[in-house]
């Protein structure tokens, strides 16, 4: 393990508090400051690994690799868990498992839509589609009634816009258009990052005595 990944594993255990301690509301009273620099990073780190594994997993479905499409769905549904645990000291453990829930159904629709693609079916396509609309309004209604500092509307469009990039790296993959997708894969990375920072904001700003 790299210097860095010994300082995110050391950073989660500080954020996410000493032996689960952190519940519902009353447990905001004691908190376990860091930096926003560092809750930024963390959740960088998270959002970056969570479109990492969720890459593996579309491109294995592309190559019909099941070994490795196995593997890296134990990762994301890890890297789900971890980054749903992040939220626990700011909002407790119910919110915490309620936002799992969503980004797990939201994975799940990508990958619904990825077999769709490699089966040909235009009809499971479209009922994906249908469900990353579903998805995404949730996960808007979500953050917005849990932080008056990220709007409907502002959440809505950034998980449409990583609902865009999913969609259209899956096409590159099945299309074996690699370059195009060496093309999609730093745009899609850039914007996950502003996923990061806006909800970063949004807690610094919602909790500023949480924060050194």
């Amino acid at each position: 393990m790299n210097t860095m990944r010994r300082s995110m594993a050391l950073l989660i255990l500080t954020i996410v508090g000493f032996g689960g301690c952190a519940h519902e509301s009353s447990s905001m009273s004691d908190p376990h400051p860091v930096t926003v620099a560092d809750l930024q990073a963390v959740l960088r780190d998270e959002w970056s690994r969570h479109l990492f594994w969720i890459r593996n997993v579309v491109l294995d479905n592309a190559k019909n690799d099941q070994r490795s499409r196995t593997f890296a769905e134990k990762a994301v549904a890890t890297n789900t868990r971890d980054m749903a645990k992040t939220f626990a000291p700011f909002y407790g453990d119910a919110v915490s498992e309620r936002f799992r829930a969503l980004l797990t159904k939201h994975y799940g629709v990508i990958k619904a839509y990825s077999e769709a693609t490699v089966a040909g079916n235009k009809r499971q396509q479209e009922v994906a589609i249908a469900q990353f609309a579903s998805n995404t309004d949730d996960i808007a209604s979500f953050f917005s009634g849990i932080n008056p500092h990220l709007s409907k509307d502002t959440v809505r469009s950034l998980f449409a816009t990583k609902v865009d990039h999913h969609v259209a790296q899956i096409a590159k993959f099945q299309e074996r258009d690699y370059a195009g997708e060496e093309e999609t894969w730093p745009v899609m990375e850039h914007h996950v990052y502003v996923i990061a920072d806006a909800l970063t904001t949004a807690l610094a700003k919602q909790f500023p005595t949480k924060f050194m």
